[in-house]
């Protein structure tokens, strides 16, 4: 099992940048591949990015490629999503969460996780 929290989420103006990080406990980090998802008000939870185990092999939405970077350090069990040129639109609540299962590439579906952070909100103001 892991424990995933979420931190760095807070207000920032448009076109500033935020890095968010999720901390896992438990000693099989490596062995999950993560994602982070948002979920703005009165919208569905969306795919944002994902990383494989090593880190080697990311996924990103349409939304947010070129802006937005995934990234993790096993040493430290955390992932990292660094945000750039945020937009108002990015305005969400911002989940990590991990999965036990075989990387194979894009991994986009909010139901092949089975690990989820408490989330942190990530406003921008226009």
């Amino acid at each position: 099992q892991v424990q995933l929290v979420e931190s760095g989420g807070r207000l920032v103006q448009a076109g500033g940048s935020l890095r968010l990080s999720c901390a896992a406990s438990g000693r099989t980090f490596s062995s999950y591949y993560m994602g982070w998802f948002r979920q703005a008000p009165g919208k569905e939870r969306e795919f944002v990015a994902s990383i494989s185990w090593s880190g080697g092999s990311t996924s990103y939405a349409d939304s947010v490629k070129g802006r937005f970077t995934i990234s993790r350090d096993n040493a430290k069990n955390t992932v990292y999503l660094q945000m750039n040129s945020l937009k108002p639109e990015d305005t969400a609540v911002y989940y990590c969460a991990a999965s036990s299962g075989r990387w194979s590439g894009k991994h986009t579906l909010g139901s092949e996780y089975g690990y989820w952070g408490q989330g942190t909100q990530v406003t921008v103001s226009s």
